[in-house]
């Protein structure tokens, strides 16, 4: 069994290429656009929507412990190495929103500009949590913890190779994750779940607001999330790896992608249908150059990608099953939920529907990253936890 991954010189090329295109594109959009509201409202949207779909990965070890599943052990290297980019892409991150805020880029983030907040009703009532102390501070611990508690399952997943076999060995294993993948879900919770989406996202557009906000930006990088799992098993399994995953978990896998992509299509009908049927001008505004506006293609367009292409050809069994279907709906699952961040963020920033040339720039070279972090880290433990008393049953997993 192939059990310790070399990196392919043809995968390692690849990474430096689109890193290299990232960066190109990085230097070109400074010199085009100047620092001004494009160039950094680009760098916003890659950033956190990276940033999330590898913290996806840290979720899914994490649920899946939490709920004592034991299918996914054969591949749980895969999300563990895509997770380690987590640090990597928090401080890309906290560079990119540190700047926007004590740069006071009232571009992006309206709020930022005293002026504009003693003079708004509205901002004025949401000064409380739209200031600058209280964004780097919540920003900072939310990052931090994400990155603790990504390093340290990481860290205790390697550590257990060198265990023994016994029982008692294997109820501390368990017990142990438990519980700090039970931390991690309290702090997911609360940051993705809640927090994080609306200071971070939310707030660009500062005089809307949504309950439902967070929820639809997890269910997004979720399942994009979710999708790039799959690629790199694909990957792997065809390159004569991951010996003990079978077609059993890949269509475990692709029926995650097909459910969640639903999930998501229930939160974007929700807030838009919620809010229309309220009619009211300070929560309807959002909707209206999304909806109303010259991005309405693209508002609609985000339907078609995200609903309806996954749930053509994810209905049938067999399509879950094969590698090249697989592989061409979870390239479509990332782009699509790429281009609802791009809706997201640009409305209310750049305000016109501009080609995203300098964004997908952007998004080859975080790509482009996060193929050599997991490619790397890929090498630095064996790819299958062979002590975790689980393993017997994602061997045998029949679905």
């Amino acid at each position: 069994m192939k059990d310790q991954f070399v990196v392919p010189a043809r995968l390692r090329m690849t990474s430096f290429v689109l890193m290299g295109v990232g960066l190109l594109t990085f230097l070109i959009g400074l010199i085009a656009f100047k620092g001004e509201t494009r160039f950094w409202a680009g760098l916003l949207q890659n950033s956190s929507f990276f940033l999330l779909i590898t913290l996806a990965s840290t979720f899914f070890i994490a649920a899946t412990t939490l709920a004592q599943g034991g299918w996914q052990i054969a591949f749980r290297r895969v999300p563990e190495a895509i997770s380690m980019a987590v640090p990597i892409l928090a401080a890309i991150l906290f560079i990119v929103v540190m700047i926007l805020v004590m740069g006071g880029k009232e571009d992006i983030y309206h709020w930022v500009n005293p002026e504009h907040v003693a003079h708004d009703k509205v901002l004025n009532w949401k000064k409380a949590f739209l200031n600058k102390g209280f964004f780097t501070t919540a920003t900072i611990i939310t990052l931090a913890l994400w990155i603790f508690f990504t390093m340290r399952i990481r860290k205790m997943s390697i550590q257990e190779d060198g265990w023994d076999l016994s029982r008692e060995t294997g109820r501390k294993i368990l017990w142990r994750n438990t519980v700090v993948c039970g931390g991690f879900m309290v702090i997911f919770t609360l940051s993705v779940g809640s927090t994080t989406p609306w200071i971070w996202l939310m707030s660009i557009d500062s005089h809307w607001f949504s309950t439902m906000y967070s929820w639809y930006t997890f269910a997004s990088t979720w399942v994009s999330g979710l999708a790039l799992i799959s690629l790199f098993v694909v990957y792997l399994k065809r390159h004569g790896y991951l010996t003990y995953v079978t077609e059993e978990h890949l269509h475990d896998l692709g029926k995650f992608m097909f459910a969640f992509s639903i999930f998501w299509t229930y939160l974007w009908f929700s807030q838009y249908m919620l809010i229309w049927y309220a009619n009211m001008p300070e929560e309807t505004e959002y909707f209206q150059p999304r909806v109303w506006g010259e991005w309405r293609p693209i508002f609609f367009l985000n339907l078609l990608i995200n609903f309806i292409t996954p749930l053509l050809f994810l209905m049938k069994r067999d399509t879950k099953r094969n590698y090249t279907a697989i592989v061409f709906i979870a390239v479509v699952i990332i782009f699509g939920h790429w281009l609802d961040f791009w809706q997201m963020v640009y409305p209310g920033t750049v305000k016109h529907l501009v080609f995203p040339w300098y964004e997908l720039g952007l998004g080859l070279g975080f790509v482009g990253l996060i193929i050599f972090l997991t490619a790397n880290q890929l090498t630095k433990a064996a790819l299958v936890p062979k002590n975790h008393p689980y393993l017997k049953e994602s061997i045998v997993h029949h679905t």
